[in-house]
């Protein structure tokens, strides 16, 4: 009787402690249970007796593997607030990591309130209801990471949208009311996101000849529709829905990026080749993957994509060979006016005016020096900035003026290059007349308006002895510069598909990123049920000898994974992506989700 006694306490010694052990790293063996996906294991202290008494060896075994397993898991208990980390949660980490918003955990056995994110070495609550710490309600306000993650779907599902105005197919008059400044293109951005359920990523891009939104989503009509409201509203209804529309251009999927490829190469500016929109298709991606991330994953790997593909076309062809911008336009347009407008045959007679001293005056002053001007009276806010352009051209005189010296100067200048970034014209039609009574030339004064919103009223067009021109009436210019650029835009189109193909094929094989990750992850478990059952057999290996067993596994089932993986990543077509999936999913028996 005594041995028996001994027995059965022995027996109920070591259920209890399993069972212990067991809820003292899980809140419940229900929620073992679950996170280990085995439904077979019971919480009954007499079935864990029972299993005991079948098979000591293989309990204790599970039971320590169960204890290990939740060490693994990261199970830790802070200031009352109790962290799990489940298999699943550990494909919530991935996926934050992807957006940059550091590993991610939650508690499937407490209220979907009571989650929290762990960023880099420090823990952060990151998601919108709240988290609870010891019995307290925190609310947490959203980023545009958990944002995007909750209304969004898988990445491969996103398709790329382009809805914008360009000089082809919208006047100036339209653009300038959608114009958006550069240092508000995050908040369109974002606002884009944050805003519309269909809209996954946003990205502006707005220049002097265009405006376009870059947008990804998973239903395009939904996004267009969300886009068209976005539009009516910013541009706060100024211009009626039938203008937009017949201004707009859309473009989807290949189509759309097609174009920013092109936009990015220069073959769709005004100015063939021109290297100012590579600049400003580089400052779009910067904008785009600042703090917060507007642009998403898809976009902002389309925008890095197409700078590549911008400056390989540059450097393999002659494209941008020559005068190529708006600024060098300008000053060609003015050499083949002056003399119908100005009665002058010479550049280099004329008194030239600039108002604004920026990026824009700066371009001009460059091709109005090879045109052999050197002489120009230059109108800004202050000085500062002009003087730091007569040190940058010691060729040309320069002469400074004021804002309040402007219709002085414009009184007696033959050519006026307006560039400054004001948003509502500078030179209207009564100041301007009122200022040529004092003028004492015969000649009209010939404005070349290169900013956008524009910087003279569109009336002053009407003034006697005025000739206004804008971005638009450049296109004579632009059209013999094309006709010289022909044979080099074939080749760069070349260079553009062999682009375009890199880019799609990295979009086909985001379809198969979750297959590739439940494959590792099963790979992984079954070598690590492989060495807990050699573990009797590993025993009397030192710690170093034991390493290198892991490391040879783990290679083992790295080089045995490289062959599907590479399969299906190597996919250049949606099917072909599908079939591929299938294919894996069912070669090595994964759960279909």
């Amino acid at each position: 009787m005594f041995w028996k006694s001994s027995g059965l306490v022995c027996v109920l010694f070591w259920s209890l402690l399993a069972l212990h052990l067991q809820v003292f790293f899980f809140r419940s063996f229900s929620t073992a249970r679950a996170y280990r996906g085995d439904s077979k294991v019971s919480s009954c202290p007499f079935k864990v007796a029972h299993n005991f008494l079948r098979q000591p060896t293989a309990f204790i075994a599970n039971s320590l593997f169960s204890v290990s397993s939740s060490l693994d898991r990261g199970v830790s208990s802070v200031r009352g607030l109790s962290m799990h980390v489940g298999a699943n949660s550990w494909k919530q980490f991935h996926h934050f990591h992807d957006y940059g918003a550091g590993s991610g955990w939650s508690d499937r056995s407490s209220p979907s309130t009571n989650r929290c994110y762990f960023t880099g070495s420090s823990l952060k609550a990151v998601t919108s209801p709240s988290i609870l710490v010891e019995d307290v309600k925190i609310p947490i306000a959203p980023s545009i990471e958990e944002t995007r993650k909750k209304k969004k779907k898988n990445l491969e599902s996103l398709e790329v949208i382009v809805i914008g105005l360009s000089h082809h197919n919208a006047k100036v008059e339209v653009r300038e009311k959608l114009a958006v400044p550069e240092q508000n293109w995050n908040e369109v951005s974002a606002k884009l996101v944050n805003d519309y359920d269909s809209i996954a990523e946003a990205s502006v891009l707005s220049t002097c000849n265009r405006f376009e939104i870059y947008l990804a989503g998973s239903n395009q009509y939904e996004v267009i529709k969300d886009a068209m409201q976005f539009l009516m509203e910013y541009s706060n209804h100024s211009v009626d829905p039938v203008t937009l529309r017949r201004n707009l251009f859309m473009l989807s999927g290949e189509d759309a990026i097609w174009h920013l490829l092109r936009v990015s190469a220069g073959l769709d500016s005004l100015i063939v080749g021109e290297g100012q929109i590579l600049a400003q298709v580089k400052k779009c991606y910067e904008h785009g993957t600042e703090a917060g991330n507007p642009a998403g994953k898809v976009i902002s790997r389309l925008l890095n994509n197409a700078v590549a593909a911008g400056k390989r076309v540059r450097s393999e062809t002659g494209i941008s060979k020559g005068a190529v911008s708006i600024s060098s336009a300008a000053a060609e347009f003015t050499a083949l006016k002056l003399e119908e407008d100005c009665k002058l045959t010479d550049m280099k007679d004329a008194h030239i005016a600039i108002i604004g001293a920026g990026k824009m005056a700066r371009l001009l002053l460059i091709h109005l020096e090879t045109q052999g001007v050197t002489k120009v009276t230059i109108i800004n806010r202050s000085f500062d900035r002009i003087i730091e352009l007569q040190k940058e051209f010691p060729n040309i005189e320069i002469e400074m003026k004021l804002m309040d010296d402007m219709w002085e100067v414009l009184s007696s200048a033959d050519v006026c290059y307006p560039s400054t970034a004001a948003t509502s014209t500078i030179i209207d039609p009564e100041p301007l007349r009122a200022a040529l009574t004092r003028r004492q030339k015969s000649s009209a004064l010939q404005f070349v308006d290169i900013s956008v919103p524009r910087n003279v009223h569109a009336d002053c067009a009407f003034v006697e002895g005025v000739k206004c021109y804008n971005v638009d009436d450049l296109k004579a210019v632009v059209e013999r510069n094309t006709a010289k650029r022909r044979r080099e835009m074939v080749e760069a189109e070349n260079i553009l598909r062999d682009e375009l193909s890199k880019f799609r094929l990295w979009q086909q094989s985001l379809g198969a990123i979750p297959t590739i990750a439940k494959l590792q992850e099963k790979a992984e478990n079954l070598r690590k049920e492989e060495m807990l059952k050699a573990a009797k057999k590993l025993s009397t290996l030192n710690a170093k000898d034991l390493e290198v067993v892991e490391k040879v596994t783990k290679g083992i089932v790295a080089k045995l994974l490289h062959g599907p993986m590479s399969h299906l990543r190597q996919q250049t077509e949606g099917d072909a992506t599908r079939a591929a999936i299938q294919q894996v999913q069912l070669a090595f028996q994964l759960e279909q989700s």
